[in-house]
Order: C-alpha cells, then sequence, then structure tokens
C-alpha cells in the first residue's frame, strides 16, 4: 500500500488489514479444531468451534464497516482503490471458509453415535489446505505475488485429494453397508476442505489484483503465470 500525506489515513488501511489478518487467524485455528474433533471425536471442541465461528462472523461485519467508511469518507482512487475491492472480496471468503470449517464441526455431532473408523487421507488433506490457507494469507500480508501464484498452482493437487478421498468412501460404503452415513459425512469433510482450497485460491488471486492490478479469476493459471513474469522481465 502506497503511504499518503495524512497519516490518518495510512493507519487506517493497516487497521483494515491488521483485521483480515486477525480474521484469518480464527479461520486457521476453526479448521485445525473442526478437523480434530472430527478425527479425536471431541464433541466439546466442535461445539466450541461451531460458537467460535461468531466471532469471524463479528469481524466480517467490522470489515465491512470500516471498508465503507474508508470509501466515503477517503474517496480512495487507484492502488488503494484496488486494495479496498479486493478487501471486500477477501472478506467474503475468509467468512464463508469459517462457515464450511464450522460445518465439518457440525459433522461431527452428526456422527457421534456411529464414529467413523478410517478416516483415509484426512490428515494429508488437512495438512496441505492449512498450508494453502496460511500461504495466501502470508502472501496477502507481504504482497507477494510469487507467493500468492504458488498457492494457485497447489490448488490443483487439493482437488486430487479430494477425488481419492471420495472413491476411497465410496469404497468402505459398499463393502460395509454400516459405514454409510459417517463414510457420507466424511466425504463431506472432505468437500469442506476442498472449497476451503479454492478460498484460499480466491485470496491468492485478489493479492496479485492488489499487487499488480491483474484480474486472473477467470484467466488460465499458466497464462497468469506467464504474464507476471512478464511483467517481472520488463521491470
Amino acid at each position: 500500500m502506497p503511504l499518503h500525506t495524512m497519516k490518518r489515513y495510512d493507519e487506517e488501511l493497516a487497521e483494515l488489514k491488521q483485521h483480515i489478518l486477525a480474521m484469518g487467524g480464527l479461520v486457521e485455528r476453526a479448521i485445525t479444531n473442526a478437523v480434530k474433533s472430527m478425527v479425536e471425536q471431541d464433541e466439546a471442541l466442535a461445539t466450541k468451534t461451531v460458537e467460535r465461528d461468531e466471532a469471524i462472523n463479528a469481524l466480517e461485519v467490522q470489515c465491512d464497516e470500516m471498508t465503507r467508511d474508508i470509501l466515503v469518507r477517503r474517496q480512495p482512487a487507484a492502488g488503494d482503490l484496488r486494495f479496498i475491492m479486493a478487501i471486500i472480496k477477501l472478506v467474503t471468503d475468509l467468512e464463508r471458509m469459517g462457515d464450511l470449517a464450522a460445518g465439518i464441526a457440525q459433522g461431527t455431532l452428526r456422527v457421534r453415535d456411529n464414529p467413523p473408523r478410517v478416516f483415509s487421507n484426512l490428515d494429508i488433506m488437512t495438512e496441505k489446505v492449512l498450508r494453502q490457507v496460511s500461504r495466501s494469507l502470508d502472501a496477502f500480508s507481504r504482497g507477494d505475488t510469487k507467493l500468492a501464484m504458488k498457492v494457485i498452482e497447489k490448488d490443483a493437487g487439493i482437488d486430487v485429494l479430494y477425488k481419492r478421498m471420495y472413491r476411497e468412501m465410496l469404497t468402505y460404503m459398499m463393502e460395509d453397508p454400516r459405514s454409510i452415513s459417517s463414510s457420507i459425512v466424511l466425504s463431506n469433510v472432505a468437500k469442506n476442505l476442498e472449497r476451503i482450497s479454492d478460498h484460499a485460491t480466491n485470496i491468492a488471486e485478489m493479492v496479485i489484483y492488489i499487487e499488480r492490478g491483474h484480474d486472473i479469476r477467470h484467466v488460465d493459471h499458466e497464462a497468469a503465470a506467464r504474464l507476471l513474469s512478464g511483467e517481472d522481465e520488463d521491470t
């Protein structure tokens, strides 16, 4: 973000950014706790995770209010306007990630009477998705477009893991009808994690928009990488 002659304006933008990062921290914790509650069948942790989603929602409202206030009073232009527009989208992605984590925790409560016995590649998928979320937030914090592109490139691997888990859950259901309910819940957990990774990718795309002014949401990612690489060569 560029510096301005008005110190208070810079402070407002920095404060907004810190709110986003705080919201991201809550989301990361929610994902970790939600999956942990499923694996360990910890109903108390699942309940807390669902309840704490309200804190993520509250930060979303705060960020929305801050962005509206900045738009009205400061009338940002150029890079500042891109930053504010990206924040509006980014906040929505974080809030949705929080909802998806809460959905995983709710799944823990739904299978309390018949918990899953096999978790397939859930631990691996969770680790990779959390890394995606962490990298996207780091890219936003540092304005790091190379790290943002890495998040975008790694999303395909998450999709592969999800499909593998889904096929394995279908196999378990066919082999043991008693596992149908828990396997369906685990499939939903995997789907939620895959969607969380998609939202992390959205954040990474917004980082590129903030820093370079390019909207690559509907652009082939290889083409986007070439575009950014070409700009690097020209500078």
